[in-house]
């Protein structure tokens, strides 16, 4: 090999920082190959700057840690490697194309690893935002390791087929399919799947259930109180009362140790004591719209709830009238004004009624609740709830129980929700219960139980969307979706030590596995994701919008023609 030339150019890791490379390209003369260097090459990329170790950092402190760019180019400039903030953008984004070739070129081994365990319990769901995409991921319910993702414009199952077409030809097919009632994905998973077990998780199963069951009582609520426009009404009254106890801020430190204490004597003999009350009693009907367990409808009712509480109230405000808490011709006044508010509330028949059959409503699905051990009201575990460790014979049997009680009370079998709720256990009950399943391993037999809920992947989307909102400060998900990288779920599994056993394949870091992907391979997958995220330009929506676009753009066709 002969010296063909030196080639020099500024290269930044963090081992040690900023400096000048100069690299020598050799030749054969004898058949004309020519090679540089391979230190080199195991540094940086050809054509680049940034070391692979700066590039993991910036990957792991961007997706990982929720860092923002200004903290990454702080920290990066402290071990003297100069980038500038939206450099570090780039950076994560072309993290993620690597972290995704590696997984591609990982397959074979990944499939190596799941059948440790006798196989993998495919758990699939999707999420969205507004117009966004929606981003499907799959994930092995035993190892928790995210297999791959997709961005979708729907979830219908002609969409999903090709990509679950994809995972079975991978990583083979799986011992169960764990997902929610979505059509398109259980269309999907029979065409792809038609052999394995589906399953659907039990929230997403009770919330459908509950939404059957009473959602016109609930809708006709929160319209009928939207109609009497009580909550603003409630707070403007709090607003009124508050003005008039900031005259003397230090009777509401008094009144509020009272309450805590029980120390009623000291409460009465407050003067401001009249508007303390009322006040606290607005606010507690007000908060009543913020009561529940944080597993959103129909698990928490908050309009039931508020409903009650001002009807409560109403009722309350009465007894301290009579009581002679009331006193002074303006307590009278302020009293006499919110009963009257709070009066087209309480007379509403039709609201009272609706309250009335939903209470009664909410009595028979939490008895189906407990029949099948989630979604408890008594449990703390919110939307992390994952239903009790029970023999699932033994939750098929209480189900068994609770429809063959409701199927012969026939005054409520008249109601229809009543009648989809028989419906519903009818259509899902051989994707409800599954025994546990037994597969071979090369240790033997292994015996697998899949989750009741899909909530390992519900949890992995919240997470995931918690560490974006954390990071940029917004809470509408929307552009976000719309610009990120499908594979960017993939960083959940770099908190797996097993698996980065697996992608490490016997490296120390994943900086040196990325310097052995062909980076030709990574430009071209670059240059496919920029071409993806590109939107009208500017200077189209300014033609079409302007208010001649139509008459223009008609006589250039007419003209066109002729």
């Amino acid at each position: 090999m002969n010296v063909f030339t030196t080639r020099t150019k500024p290269v930044a890791t963090l081992a040690i920082g900023g400096f000048l490379a100069h690299e020598f390209w050799y030749y054969c003369p004898r058949c004309g190959f020519e090679v540089g260097s391979e230190q080199l090459r195991g540094l940086v990329a050809t054509g680049c700057t940034i070391g692979y170790d700066v590039l993991v950092r910036v990957g792991e402190a961007f997706f990982l840690e929720s860092r923002d760019n200004g903290q990454i180019v702080a920290e990066l400039t402290e071990r003297n490697v100069s980038v500038c903030r939206s450099e570090v953008s780039y950076l994560a984004r072309k993290f993620i194309v690597y972290l995704a070739l590696l997984h591609k070129k990982m397959r074979k081994e990944t499939k190596q690893f799941l059948s440790i365990n006798g196989g993998y319990v495919l758990h699939l769901d999707g999420t969205c935002e507004g117009e966004s995409p929606h981003l499907i991921s799959v994930l092995d319910g035993i190892t928790k390791i995210v297999l791959d993702n997709v961005k979708l414009p729907s979830e219908n199952a002609e969409d999903l087929i090709p990509f679950l077409q994809g995972i079975k030809d991978a990583y083979g097919e799986p011992v169960a399919v764990v997902t929610d009632m979505g059509k398109g994905f259980l269309a999907a998973c029979a065409v792809v799947f038609p052999n394995v077990l589906v399953f659907v998780c039990h929230f997403h199963f009770l919330r459908s259930v509950g939404n059957e069951l009473f959602g016109e009582e609930n809708d006709l609520i929160r319209n009928r109180l939207k109609g009497h426009g009580i909550q603003s009404i409630l707070h403007r009254r709090v607003r009124a009362v508050n003005g008039r106890i900031a005259e003397t801020p230090q009777v509401n430190d008094t009144f509020l140790a009272g309450i805590q204490s029980e120390d009623f004597v000291e409460v009465r003999a407050l003067e401001a004591c009249p508007l303390l009350v009322l006040r606290a009693l607005l606010v507690w009907v007000l908060e009543g719209k913020n009561q529940g367990q944080g597993r959103g409808f129909p698990f928490d009712q908050p309009y039931l709830v508020f409903y009650h509480r001002l009807t409560t109230a109403y009722t309350l405000l009465g007894e301290c009238s009579q009581s002679g808490l009331f006193k002074s011709k303006k307590d009278k006044k302020l009293y006499s004004t919110v009963r009257y508010d709070l009066l087209s509330v309480t007379k509403d028949s039709a609201l009272r009624k609706a309250a009335e059959t939903m209470l009664e409503k909410l009595q028979v699905f939490n008895r189906l609740r407990a029949a099948m051990r989630i979604t408890l009201p008594e449990n703390k575990r919110a939307l992390n709830d994952e239903g009790e460790l029970c023999q699932m014979k033994t939750i098929d049997n209480e189900v068994t129980k609770f429809k063959r009680w409701l199927s012969r009370d026939g005054n409520r079998m008249k109601d229809k929700g009543y009648r989809k709720v028989i419906a519903q256990l009818d259509n899902y009950w051989e994707m409800l219960f599954c025994d546990p399943i037994v597969v071979q391993t090369d240790t033997g037999k292994l015996v697998i139980q899949p989750q009741r809920t899909n909530n390992i992947l519900e949890q992995f989307f919240r997470n995931f969307m918690r560490r974006y909102r954390k990071k940029n400060g917004f809470q509408a998900m929307e552009r976000m979706l719309k610009t990120m990288d499908e594979d960017t779920p993939l960083v959940m599994n770099l908190k797996s030590e097993d698996f980065m056993e697996v992608l490490l394949a016997g490296r120390s870091d994943l900086a040196r596995r990325f310097a052995e992907i062909d980076p030709r391979i990574v430009r071209q997958e670059m240059n496919r994701s920029i071409e993806e995220r590109k939107t009208v330009s500017a200077r189209l929506k300014k033609v079409v919008n302007a208010p001649a676009f139509l008459e223009t753009l008609t006589s250039l066709v007419a003209e066109k023609a002729s």
